[in-house]
């Protein structure tokens, strides 16, 4: 199923997408969950199911307003230089011991279709598109062969990067004000499968500036899973991005920075495109 946030007249409301609709899932489920975040913590997706085929409203694509598939997430997990490729800051990515983990906070993206808001204070606005997944069921120490159960569904993620400052500071140079996007949905996980067989694209303009399979990264969402349990619990909700690939604007020769007017996607198979443009 594709879950999806959305606003309709000023009002946050969430549903379910099929073709170029929307099944109000508020309409029908609002009392009970009043968010998407409240339906994936009451494990109730079987009564989201139910629900589809109930009288409610439906709202067309076209007619909503996109909000982040979690508007307000409480935490935002990111892995950093997961796959082999130059870094974008100097040097060779090898595979580490562990994983380098980041956290985002939810100001730092902006939802399908909104605009990135290119810094001021540095010209070196660079794009990474990438793989994210939404915890379903929380969890401890969870075993890397239990772990996809922890999943409730997958996203796309544009981690946008300020390399300047990141030489300096990962978090400054992570952490610009609207500098990433996250959607344009969340797909559950039954309708994935396992997530290393899918590929990821990335085009600037249209042109494509990355391609892999999910299958290279240094650490597997497993793998993520499992180390990042092993230092916090995990909750409903969070979501984690599981790095970029080769390709970002500063490994260009020469670098290709973003600039008011492109138009940046994410596609994953099996999950979506995440479209935005760049805004001053």
């Amino acid at each position: 199923m594709k879950l999806i946030s959305f606003a309709i007249g000023g009002e946050a409301r969430y549903g379910a997408v099929e073709g170029d609709a929307v099944v109000d899932l508020t309409a029908r489920l609002g009392r009970r969950f009043p968010t998407l975040l409240s339906l994936i913590e009451a494990d109730a997706m079987a009564e989201a199911q139910a629900a589809l085929a109930t009288a409610g409203p439906r709202h067309t694509l076209a007619g909503i307003t996109w909000l982040k598939p979690i508007p307000a997430a409480r935490r935002i997990f990111c892995v950093g230089a997961n796959y082999p490729k130059v870094h974008p800051t100097g040097g060779m990515v090898s595979g580490p011991e562990f994983p380098a983990i980041f956290q985002k906070p939810a100001e730092t993206l902006v939802p399908h279709k909104a605009v990135l808001q290119a810094p001021t204070a540095s010209r070196q606005f660079d794009y990474e598109g990438e793989l994210a997944f939404i915890v379903g069921r929380g969890g401890a120490n969870i075993a890397p062969e239990w772990a996809l159960e922890h999943v409730f569904g997958y996203s796309c993620l544009n981690d946008g990067s300020v390399r300047d400052f990141q030489k300096h500071s990962v978090w400054a140079g992570k952490n610009f004000i609207r500098s990433g996007g996250f959607g344009p949905w969340l797909v559950t996980a039954d309708e994935v499968g396992d997530p290393a067989s899918l590929t990821l694209v990335t085009r600037l303009n249209g042109d494509e500036v990355q391609r892999t399979g999910l299958d290279r990264m240094f650490f597997s969402v497993p793998a993520i899973i499992a180390y990042l349990s092993a230092v916090t619990p995990l909750l409903p909700g969070d979501v984690v991005a599981t790095g970029s690939p080769e390709g970002s604007g500063a490994t260009r020769t020469p670098p290709r920075w973003l600039v008011p007017g492109d138009r940046i996607e994410v596609e994953v198979e099996k999950v979506g495109v995440l479209e935005n443009t760049v805004s001053d």
